[in-house]
């Protein structure tokens, strides 16, 4: 797939100048299911990408499902409940660890361990997104497996209708939103596996539910502490990097003990930050023209470079 990742795009013609780039060919399939019931209000995006969208109304979709085949209504909520207590398990323990790793890096700065037992601590908090990574991988799995739910004819018509117009559309756009939402509306009608030769452009949130693992960040919240947590595995439609949207606001760029914990951590995916306006292009696994976006590097350094500039016809 080749496509393209971008930052938010509140107040920004970032999206404008991208159709000019890419010379993006329409008409556009359109997610915009992470705003939730407010899907439909996308009048100024469908301007943004030329006029010519097809909004897939997921989160509607949805809705008609549950209230057509109330039983699976009742087993899909069933299981995200199960997987919103796996996430707060995960997050409890996720927080006593990262606890631990900031007590011991105290203590042992400026020893002979200080740098072994760094390692130990990373390894225990990668342990720990593995294994619930695992937990989730596996609670889906024995959903998939009891419940069936393609060949439920409330969702097997409605991926019927998805899979028609995506054959008509040669690019898939994916807007952010509430990522969890997004991520469970897409995977329910199985988008990912309707897709063909699609152009992908997807930002914020629709750029980190569209990779590898979807990765939930806020290093200065309003409440809590600012532990990084793994919610899921992504769709899949791009690899090799990991998508930080609005680091202004999400990350501490000048803390260089946090940068190079947060790249050695999501090793061996690249962590790259993505601001208001700025988007980094992708060719199957060739990464190239980033446009104002930071790479996070293991050292704790910063990179506006990281990848190369090249034309679409040099891919």
């Amino acid at each position: 797939m080749n496509g393209v990742l971008m930052g938010p795009q509140r107040d920004t013609d970032a999206l404008s100048d991208v159709m000019a780039v890419l010379r993006v060919k329409e008409p556009i399939a359109l997610v915009t299911a992470g705003w939730q019931e407010r899907e439909d209000q996308d009048r100024q995006i469908d301007a943004q990408l030329g006029g010519k969208t097809v909004n897939l109304r997921l989160h509607a979709r949805a809705e008609q499902v549950f209230a057509e085949d109330p039983d699976y209504a009742a087993l899909h909520r069933t299981r995200q409940d199960r997987l919103r207590h796996r996430q707060e398990y995960y997050r409890v323990r996720l927080a006593r660890a990262a606890d631990a790793t900031l007590e011991i890096k105290r203590i042992s700065a400026g020893s002979a361990y200080a740098d072994e037992e760094e390692q130990l601590s990373l390894e225990n908090i990668r342990r720990l997104d593995d294994e619930h990574l695992a937990q989730c991988r596996e609670t889906r799995l024995e959903f998939e497996n009891r419940v069936r739910p393609f060949e439920r004819p409330a969702i097997a018509k409605q991926r019927e209708e998805l899979r028609k117009i995506l054959e008509g559309t040669p690019t898939i756009a994916i807007a952010g939103g509430h990522v969890a939402v997004l991520l469970n509306r897409m995977r329910m009608f199985g988008v990912a596996d309707l897709l063909a030769d699609q152009t992908l452009i997807a930002w914020a949130g629709g750029a980190m539910v569209s990779g590898d693992r979807v990765v939930l960040f806020h290093e200065s919240p309003p409440h809590g502490v600012g532990v990084s947590e793994v919610m899921d595995d992504g769709l899949g439609l791009h690899t090799g990097i990991l998508p930080l949207p609005n680091p202004r606001l999400r990350l501490k760029l000048d803390d260089t003990f946090r940068v190079g914990w947060m790249a050695r951590r999501n090793a061996p995916a690249r962590c790259v930050a993505f601001d208001y306006g700025e988007w980094v292009c992708f060719s199957g696994r060739r990464w190239f023209n980033p446009s104002g976006t930071t790479l996070l590097k293991p050292d704790g350094a910063l990179s506006t470079t990281w990848a190369p500039k090249r034309s679409w016809a040099e891919q």
